[in-house]
């Protein structure tokens, strides 16, 4: 049996920063996840997506991102069980719980951390005639190595910050790179929208709008997608391949049946400390909901603080947390 302060179910960056936030206050903590590596949705669909929301980066790499995060909680020494997913929360008589993963693998803590994402997740598939036929053959609903594209005539569908964000690093690199949405307006940071309307007006990039994919056409390999403008008229273009990007598809698996109040496939916290319905159980990140939440990893980041803030009266019960300045592991804080 592991024994740990923390039992984080998560190793995405929201609960990497856990780790250096607990660890401030010296609690340890243990993080398991059902993918095979740490990062989360970073390092899982999008390791070399830039990302342009993180204090102090301009832009920054998913992978890259996560790099760091690992450096920063290294001085704590996290532990992983890494490719198992989380089946049983059982709470002991102590108030403590123990947790159970689908390999039989316990893990003893005194607080439980959900921060899951979006739980268990699959990419939202458009309808598009043949779209399956071509999976893995010019069909992609992620972009994990930018180099696949490279020199490669690219269409991208969708209205969100991911669509842009692709748009405007494969445009760099790929010999053609075509954007459809089927409105006028996009989803996605007003910025990023107004940069790829700038690279469309300089004939970097083309931009097609209130259309949709309708069809898609090859032999053996995508060649070819039949796009239907707003007056029904169609139009063929030649491809090598095709990027959906409509997000993800949530799914909570086993946290459904945990007794934590649930809404929309998110589980309901106060925004006092991010604590669920049920005594130390938190929820931080993309799995949480409360009035005003936004889906942003610094706002998971500020979640992780203030939970750890409340997780240390449960970890030592005796202490009084302290606000005076001290040096944990060689770094200065609270």
């Amino acid at each position: 049996m592991i024994t740990t302060d923390i039992c984080i179910i998560g190793a995405g960056p929201v609960g990497l920063f856990a780790v250096f936030e607990a660890g401030l206050l010296k609690m340890r903590c243990h993080l398991i996840d059902a993918l095979p590596q740490v990062g989360g949705q970073l390092s899982e669909i999008y390791p070399q997506k830039p990302i342009y929301d993180i204090p102090g980066f301009p832009a920054i790499n998913a992978q890259d991102l996560v790099n760091n995060l690992l450096d920063q909680i290294n001085p704590f020494h996290p532990t992983f069980t890494l490719g198992e997913r989380v089946e049983k929360l059982e709470r002991q008589e102590d108030g403590s719980y123990l947790v159970t993963s689908n390999e039989n693998t316990e893990i003893h803590c005194q607080v439980v951390v959900i921060a899951a994402g979006l739980g268990s997740f699959e990419p939202r598939k458009p309808a598009v005639e043949r779209l399956e036929d071509f999976e893995g053959k010019g069909v992609a609903y992620m972009v994990k190595n930018p180099e696949l594209f490279r020199d490669k005539r690219i269409v991208l569908a969708g209205g969100g910050d991911s669509a842009l964000d692709w748009t405007l690093f494969l445009s760099e690199i790929a010999k053609e790179v075509t954007l459809i949405h089927r409105g006028e307006t996009f989803r996605g940071a007003p910025d990023s929208a107004e940069k790829v309307f700038a690279k469309a007006e300089q004939g970097q990039i083309n931009l097609i709008l209130n259309a949709n994919v309708s069809a898609l056409n090859g032999n053996g390999h995508l060649k070819e997608i039949a796009v239907v403008q707003k007056d029904k008229s169609v139009t063929n273009l030649d491809v090598d391949y095709f990027i959906p990007l409509f997000g993800l598809t949530p799914k909570l698996g086993p946290i459904a049946d945990w007794n934590l109040a649930i809404d929309k496939s998110a589980i309901e916290v106060n925004t006092k400390d991010f604590m669920t319905n049920v005594e130390r159980i938190y929820a931080i990140g993309d799995i949480n909901t409360y009035p005003g939440k936004l889906k942003l990893i610094l706002c998971g980041f500020h979640e992780a603080a203030l939970m750890a803030q409340s997780a240390f009266k449960y970890v030592f019960p005796e202490q009084k947390l302290s606000f005076k300045y001290t040096t944990v592991n060689g770094i200065h804080a609270l």
